[in-house]
């Protein structure tokens, strides 16, 4: 059973720094992975996705700059480290990961219905 476990999140003052980490246990993915978010009354939105070899990377505009995902030595962790955070950020942090060794559209990666495995989420906060 795929299992992805979602770690790192907290309350933190805007202009604040978290890591959040993903951990995937259940079989061994050669896959793309990537984070989404959920705040309270929105939809689920992309935030940033890396390849199976980290050569790729994506980030939603709004975070560019100051989020930066990569992937662990073992590949099936990845990371997410949130630096100078808005209270904008706040929301439920989700990883996932797909089936497919790697997206053949680039837009997939953005794309959640592309994702097949998700995580229980974490919560972020940013006070202002």
């Amino acid at each position: 059973q795929v299992q992805l476990v979602e770690s790192g999140g907290g309350l933190v003052q805007a202009g604040g720094s978290l890591r959040l980490s993903c951990a995937v246990s259940g079989r061994t993915f050669s896959s793309p992975m990537g984070w989404f978010r959920q705040a309270p009354g929105r939809e689920r939105e992309f935030v940033a996705s890396i390849s199976w070899t980290g050569g790729s990377t994506y980030y939603l505009d709004s975070v560019k700059g100051r989020f930066t995902i990569s992937r662990g030595n073992a590949k099936n962790t990845v990371y997410l480290q949130m630096n100078s955070l808005k209270p904008e950020d706040t929301a439920v942090y989700y990883c996932a990961t797909t089936e497919e060794p790697y997206f053949s559209d680039p837009t997939y990666a953005t794309d959640s219905r592309k994702y097949d495995y998700w995580g229980q989420g974490t919560q972020v906060t940013v006070s202002s």
